[in-house]
């Protein structure tokens, strides 16, 4: 993690935390209507800006809010801008007002210490920057063939922003882990509508958690956590699905084993295969717990069914990320994946951040062009031609086609 050129002054963080957070809407209001890229399910999706804080949302679900995140807004900045940054909560009891001078981070666990840390000792910790993409798990589920059940995301349901914080491995440093650790826990202020129902938790290796990238962050884009995006506190896992980033996150709990409850045994699985995929009806497949992105490429200034002009230079921009780590070559084709151009990559604001590219496909003749866009990371992991599938919907990260016309 790189030190920043300028960090947030502490009392510039301090001051944020003060400012006052809305209530959720009981039932979103939604008009009009965007067209999504779905082939085989529905095809519009309402916009909304009935939510504390955000703009112009594709509207999912409003209870729990699941915003998405409308494509054109890719095409802006490599920064997601926070009031257009996706939305996606597993239960719906989530608090409306955090009363931040009386907030405290509960660690505890296998460490010598336990701690109850307010904002105002967690800001004294040296400050560290990162700019990451977050990343739902089930990001472009909807056009998934076979049909799979779950949130029927587009491309949308992801993000890049500059994150502050501290790290991680500070406040466990603080608390002392004890000999024998092998997971840390995390928990946040949401909880289950029904008695019962497990409470959404999520943990990681030790050695992973006490690496320098994984951070507890209190700001971003240089502002305050939204409400909705994790006020006042989320775990930051760079370069990881963000089923991880634990948002107004609240308790920090070190293991002496494996972490054995629901959201880790039992949900957010992919099969053990190459890219998490498998044919259609297969069973009987290993499974692990989803981990790692793969790499991903978009083009962000056309859309499907875009009328484009024959003869002339047609001028293509997008954003791509490597999963976990960085961008080494996008490459486009205007013929269905016939031939390929080199794109030219835009500034690297990190090996997890999204990557602006560019290119100029010449003189498009009269008629459809299939427009396929295909990130090789820094890794040479290469986006597979090929479909990918399972029966979660999760990470999706085939080649996308986009169909314009040329007239």
């Amino acid at each position: 993690m790189s030190r920043p050129s300028m960090f947030l002054s502490r009392r510039a963080v301090l001051g944020s935390f003060l400012a006052t957070v809305g209530a959720l809407p009981i039932d979103a209001t939604a008009s009009p209507e965007i067209q999504l890229p779905f082939r085989s399910n529905p095809r519009q999706r309402a916009l909304t800006t009935a939510f504390p804080g955000k703009g112009s949302m594709i509207l999912q679900r409003a209870r729990p809010p699941l915003l998405e995140t409308p494509l054109e807004v890719f095409d802006h900045s490599v920064l997601t801008p926070n009031d257009r940054f996706f939305v996606r909560w597993h239960w719906a009891v989530i608090p409306t007002e955090i009363d931040a001078a009386a907030f405290r981070l509960r660690v505890h666990g296998l460490v010598e210490r336990a701690l109850s840390l307010s904002l105002d000792e967690i800001a004294r910790l040296p400050q560290v920057e990162i700019v990451a993409v977050n990343q739902c798990s089930g990001n472009s589920r909807g056009l998934f063939e076979p049909r799979v059940p779950g949130a029927q995301w587009a491309h949308g349901s992801m993000g890049n922003a500059r994150w502050t914080g501290v790290r991680l491995k500070d406040i466990l440093d603080r608390a002392g882990v004890r000999a024998g650790a092998a997971q840390v826990r995390f928990d946040g202020l949401d909880e289950p509508v029904v008695p019962g129902a497990p409470d959404f938790r999520k943990s990681l290796d030790i050695d992973h958690a006490r690496t320098d990238e994984v951070m507890v962050a209190y700001a971003m884009n240089g502002d305050q956590l939204p409400l909705l995006n994790g006020f006042p506190l989320r775990l930051v896992v760079p370069g990881w699905y963000s089923t991880y980033w634990v948002k107004m996150l609240s308790d920090i709990e070190v293991l002496d084993q494996a972490d054995e409850q629901f959201w880790m045994k039992t949900a957010y699985r992919v099969p053990d295969t190459l890219g998490g995929s498998v044919r259609p009806g297969e069973t009987g497949y290993p499974t692990v717990p989803i981990s790692r992105m793969v790499p991903r490429a978009f083009l962000t200034n056309v859309a499907p069914g875009d009328t484009v002009e024959a003869g002339s230079p047609l001028a293509l921009r997008g954003i791509a990320f490597g999963g976990d780590c960085g961008v080494k070559a996008v490459t486009l084709s205007g013929d269905g994946g016939r031939t390929w151009l080199p794109a030219r990559l835009g500034t690297d604001e990190g090996r997890y951040s999204f990557r602006r590219f560019e290119v100029v496909l010449p003189m498009p003749a009269v008629g459809e062009l299939s427009l396929m866009v295909r990130c090789t990371n820094a890794q040479g992991v290469v986006q597979p031609l090929e479909p990918t599938w399972n029966p979660n919907g999760f990470m999706r990260g085939e080649v996308e086609t986009l169909s314009v016309t040329a007239t």
